[in-house]
């Protein structure tokens, strides 16, 4: 990160390559590998969705173009698309996925202080929820999707303090959402935020079993009696109802035996009654309905991954290779999340990847970069390159 070194180097500069070999070393990536090794796949993928760059031809046509200058970008030497095709085929997708979860264990503390509007909870607050990525089924036979249709999808548990993935299972379009509660780690007293596609009693009991919370919509075929109404609701606020339940289905109830919590709220804007379903007795029924608002984070994510990221069209079609792609992605939203920690950028994620994506050849320092409000001095000194090392 210091003057005179292109943007892209300075990136790299960031990415633990020691923590990244060590995923390599442990799925044997590089063996029988002479020269374009997991390093360079990975760096030339990083490449690639940085600057948004739509295939892998495309890829490899950009760092042919600009080969006098390869060296100082951190890469070897560029290749031929098919080789890096092969790469993605025939690599173990894990390394990539391990790399990434190192890289979450790295990010997420570091967002864990953000606030939370309208929110003054110290819980750790997760939303669950899954995008579908429309794929060919001639070409990605795997990839089954509803109406014959091939479609992959990226379960998502993200952190709403900075918007940071916390968990990410890809599969084909088939995966039911709901299937998600099953392999996600529970964290006690955390708050999950869900749709109804959520609504699977015997998780939810899970859920609660582990000492967590959950908010999600209720289905219109829920069958209850009401134990205890508060009666003193603001309908000011757009409160409606604030009741304490119990299932009344036997099957329902022995797969849920506790009570649970029913808010009612009148979201005057889209003129639609929204009845939430949840195992939080102690916070106030506002509270609730402002809980699942942010449940809309999410989706936001996931339009910003699609938009900015190079996800749209698959960089090949082999389970592998699309698992590959997928988490590049994700990597490449946590490396400018930290980048953006380490800059203490005021600017959001969105529009540093805006200005990276227009000035990996720069030689502008990152720090400057992306605080342009602000005339920053550099000094170099040995502390300032050991804290891009984790």
């Amino acid at each position: 990160m210091y003057s005179g070194k292109y943007v892209f180097s300075q990136v790299l500069e960031v990415v633990n390559q020691y923590e990244f070999n060590k995923c390599v070393k442990r799925y044997n990536g590089n063996y029988h590998v002479r020269e374009f090794n997991c390093w360079q796949q990975f760096v030339q993928l990083l490449f690639g969705q940085l600057a948004s760059l739509p295939s892998l031809r495309s890829i490899s046509t950009c760092l042919k173009a600009h080969k006098h200058q390869l060296y100082h970008l951190g890469i070897k030497k560029h290749v031929d698309s098919s080789v890096i095709s092969r790469a993605n085929e025939n690599r173990n997708w894990m390394i990539f996925a391990d790399y990434g979860k190192s890289l979450i264990k790295l990010v997420r503390p570091l967002y864990a202080d953000y606030s939370i509007e309208n929110l003054n909870i110290d819980n750790e607050m997760f939303v669950l929820d899954s995008t579908t990525i429309s794929v060919s089924i001639n070409l990605c036979t795997w990839a089954e999707g509803k109406y014959s249709r091939g479609a992959v999808k990226m379960h998502t548990l993200l952190d709403l303090r900075g918007s940071i993935p916390e968990f990410i299972h890809i599969t084909d379009g088939k995966y039911h959402d709901s299937n998600a509660l099953d392999v996600i780690h529970i964290y006690a007293n955390a708050i999950y935020l869900m749709d109804k596609a959520y609504v699977d009693l015997e998780a939810l009991y899970r859920i609660n079993n582990a000492g967590a919370f959950f908010v999600t919509r209720a289905k219109d075929s829920i069958r209850y009696q009401i134990v205890e109404q508060n009666f003193n609701v603001d309908e000011a606020s757009g409160l409606r109802a604030d009741k304490t339940i119990e299932l009344v289905v036997p099957k329902s109830k022995r797969l849920y035996p506790k009570l649970l919590r029913i808010v009612e709220f009148y979201d005057e804007e889209n003129d639609e009654l929204l009845v939430f379903l949840t195992n939080n007795l102690d916070v106030s029924a506002l509270e609730i309905a402002y809980l699942y608002k942010n449940r809309w984070t999410i989706e936001v994510f996931f339009k910003w991954i699609k938009q900015n990221l190079t996800v749209k069209k698959m960089w090949g079609y082999t389970e592998n290779a699309v698992k590959i792609h997928l988490w590049m992605a994700v990597c490449t939203h946590l490396i400018v999340a930290y980048i953006k920690n380490l800059t203490n950028s005021t600017l959001s994620i969105y529009e540093i990847m805006q200005i990276l994506n227009t000035s990996l050849f720069d030689k502008t320092p990152l720090k400057e970069l992306l605080n342009p409000d602000e005339d920053i001095q550099f000094k170099q000194n040995q502390n300032f390159k050991e804290q891009l090392l984790f």
